[in-house]
């Protein structure tokens, strides 16, 4: 049975609430928590050990729950790029070994973490298939499965197709208690090798009826999952005036269903596309009822910038492995090593995700 928020004045005050992965009736609590409360959680698109770090240090500095999410493409990397993958076997293998990366870590962390994937495409769907598969053997074994989430992107298939797939997922899914993200619409621009930058202009707008269409089938299986609605949504960072937001489709969507079902905001959207969105446009989504933002954009140009920084800095000392101003003979190893460069782009992503973190109000008051 689903945790109860009623009362709850903080996240931790959510029943089953822990600092470590978080799955089922306390992550879904959690979503629900968040709209009620009108915050939002980030997921950082993650590659690697250090990315993940950065991502989980940014939750603790603000002691806030925080997602950690997979892509196909970065759990293949995260795995190795040289492994095998015509069958998604590489992309499974990375994804769940982040999983159990993030589950080994984060305790020490001490806050609130969902693991979850992220874009699969319908050509993705062995990778998907392979997820669950372990989802359901760590749930045999531990009574929950081994990530909080995952998501469908059906959205460049016909829309019956679409919710029809999402359906059997879902019935897949919900005897041990996993949420889905689904999307409908297409977000434009470029995500993970996926190019929709020419995708016509009324494909980025969902409509009232398919996003019911959606709740209506998906709801009588499972009330956890949630909404990747279109409403300009692009993916990328680009000039101001070629992106046109309108968060307030959202409130159109949640005011339809309201006179439905009588039940006030019943979605649970997801903002997709956020990297160099306006405050102003992701605070109004929030206000009407996203619950996470992805973001992977901008965390990638900050993990750049930190390493960019510090080679300008240091320039004269990795020219070579010997010599530098303070003499011919000087050793170099302490800029060159890796641990120290690589911690300079985690602390630039470290702020970003803080950033992400205080634009949507995922902080404490």
């Amino acid at each position: 049975m689903d945790a109860n928020i009623t009362g709850c004045g903080s996240f931790w005050d959510i029943p089953g609430m822990k600092a470590g992965v978080i799955t089922g009736d306390t992550a879904w609590a959690l979503m629900r928590f968040a709209k009620e409360k009108k915050f939002a959680i980030p997921a950082f698109n993650c590659t690697s050990t250090s990315s993940v770090n950065s991502v989980l240090e940014a939750g603790r500095n603000l002691n806030r729950p925080i997602m950690i999410q997979f892509s196909e493409g970065g759990a293949a990397f995260f795995a190795g790029k040289s492994l095998e993958n015509k069958k998604k076997q590489g992309s499974v293998l990375g994804a769940v070994a982040g999983a159990f990366y993030v589950r080994a870590v984060a305790p020490a962390y001490g806050i609130p973490v969902l693991v979850h994937s992220d874009h699969c495409a319908k050509k993705l769907l062995p990778w998907f298939d392979g997820m669950l598969e372990f989802d359901k053997s760590y749930f045999k074994a531990n009574g929950e499965p081994l990530f909080s989430s995952h998501m469908l992107d059906l959205s460049e298939e016909p829309h019956e197709e679409n919710i029809g797939i999402c359906k059997q997922y879902l019935e897949q899914m919900a005897p041990i208690n996993l949420i889905l993200e689904m999307e409908i619409g297409i977000t434009g621009g470029v995500e993970d090798g996926v190019d929709n930058s020419g995708v016509s202009n009324d494909k980025l707008y969902s409509t009232p009826d398919e996003v019911w269409q959606v709740w209506s089938t998906l709801s009588p299986v499972s009330e956890k999952f949630t909404i990747a609605a279109a409403f300009g949504n692009v993916h990328g960072v680009y000039k101001p005036g070629n992106v046109v937001l309108r968060p307030e489709l959202l409130d159109q969507f949640q005011q339809h269903a309201k006179n439905l079902t009588g039940i006030d905001k019943p979605y649970h959207f997801v903002f997709h596309g956020g990297s160099g969105s306006a405050k102003s446009e992701i605070d109004q989504a929030v206000d009407c009822g996203v619950v996470k933002m992805n973001v992977d954009t901008d965390t990638q140009w900050a993990y750049w910038e930190g390493i960019r920084d510090f080679y300008d800095d240091n320039e004269l000392y990795l020219q070579g492995q010997i010599g530098n101003p303070k003499g011919g003979d000087k050793p170099n190893k302490s800029k060159y090593d890796p641990r120290i460069w690589l911690r300079s782009a985690e602390k630039t992503m470290i702020k970003r995700c803080e950033e992400s973190c205080r634009d949507l109000r995922n902080v404490n008051a």
